[in-house]
């Protein structure tokens, strides 16, 4: 009879399906994930409860009527940026006047800016290339929705590539000074009190890239025309901090320099229905929730004689379970499990498929 060892939080995970109906019981859950797995993962809703409902529309400051309304507009000539307030229900559109060229993007919470806008975060939830419809999203661990991607006609942004830097064109070139964009961004945010230090990995709009087979990624150049432009829908209030790419050495934006147009709206009631459902989770944490809440000063580190580690869920419990299994259910199991990753150890394979079972047809 085989075992499954499981965590404490994995078995929390299966005990959930079985509260919610799915079988009678984690062996039956098990014998649920050989069958579904042989064919084909069947999609169902999760049966654990996922945050609550956010009411993002309580920070919209304005009544949003059938129409736009243009509140400000400004041209990003090359080798600069701006730092521009938007407010929660407002849009921020950045243009192409040329075409063909790069913008970097940081943003931050008006509220509070160490909440960031996280690349990581965004790719691994929208891939490496996010487009219209998808959000952009803040830094662990507020993990919040902060923009809407409302338009983008040039479906060519990336997630993949850090923003240039001063070194960068002076280990590489021999530069005492070029424009770049971590010091375009650190002087754009310099007008909010921001330092260098501020300025984080950028979103990068019109901007293409690619990942070769080797691993290995590359920026390629791009086809934007003057027409082109990303509109960028604000879901709380944000410091927006867009720059033209500084790079005229690589072919991030064909080998020029060019103008941007920056144009803040207040949006309209349709552009405010795009907005699919948001929702908040008790693990949203602000400074209010740390164990350390103050801000350093100081710039070197010395440690805490008082320190007494509190790590979540830890000590981390085990549990054994034996799972009765039928010839048939056997001959399944020993046609699925991963015996290229896990050899003779049959419970680490009847994990590896339970909770990739699990996971593939409930996240």
């Amino acid at each position: 009879m085989p075992t499954l060892t499981l965590t404490d939080q994995q078995r929390e995970l299966l005990d959930a399906s079985v509260a919610a109906g799915e079988a009678a019981d984690v062996a039956a859950l098990v014998r649920l994930a050989l069958a579904e797995s042989t064919a084909g993962v069947v999609r169902r809703p999760l049966p654990v409860e996922r945050g609550r409902a956010r009411d993002w529309r309580r920070r919209v400051a304005f009544d949003a009527g059938d129409r736009r309304v243009e509140r400000w507009r400004h041209r990003l000539e090359p080798g600069t940026g701006k730092a521009v307030e938007v407010r929660a229900g407002q849009i921020l559109r950045i243009a192409q006047v040329e075409g063909n060229q790069c913008a970097d993007l940081n943003a931050f919470s008006l509220d509070d800016y160490r909440e960031v806008l996280h690349v990581g975060r965004t790719r691994t939830l929208h891939g490496i290339h996010p487009s219209q419809g998808d959000l952009l999203w803040s830094a662990p661990p507020r993990e919040r929705a902060m923009m809407l991607v409302l338009t983008d006609t040039a479906r060519l942004n990336d997630t993949l590539f850090p923003r240039c830097s001063a070194n960068m064109y002076e280990s590489m070139f021999g530069f005492a000074e070029h424009t770049n964009c971590a010091d375009i961004q650190a002087e754009a945010q310099r007008e909010y009190g921001l330092t260098p230090d501020d300025v984080h990995d950028s979103f990068n709009l019109f901007m293409g890239t690619r990942v070769n087979p080797d691993g290995t990624c590359e920026v390629v150049r791009q086809q934007t025309s003057p027409d082109d432009h990303v509109e960028l829908l604000a879901l709380m209030d944000l410091l927006v901090v867009p720059n033209v790419c500084g790079n005229d050495i690589f072919s991030t934006s064909n080998y020029a320099l060019r103008p941007l147009d920056l144009l803040l709206f207040d949006a309209a009631a349709s552009d405010l229905e795009r907005v699919p459902p948001l929702r908040e989770y008790a693990t949203q944490r602000t400074p209010r929730d740390f164990l350390q809440p103050r801000i350093r000063t100081e710039r070197t580190l010395s440690r805490d004689p008082g320190y007494v580690p509190r790590f979540p869920r830890t000590p981390v419990g085990l549990h054994r379970l034996e799972i009765d299994l039928d010839p048939h259910d056997t001959a399944l199991f020993a046609r699925l499990a991963r015996t290229d990753l896990y050899g003779a150890d049959d419970d680490a394979a009847l994990r590896d498929l339970v909770l990739s079972w699990w996971v593939g047809s409930h996240a």
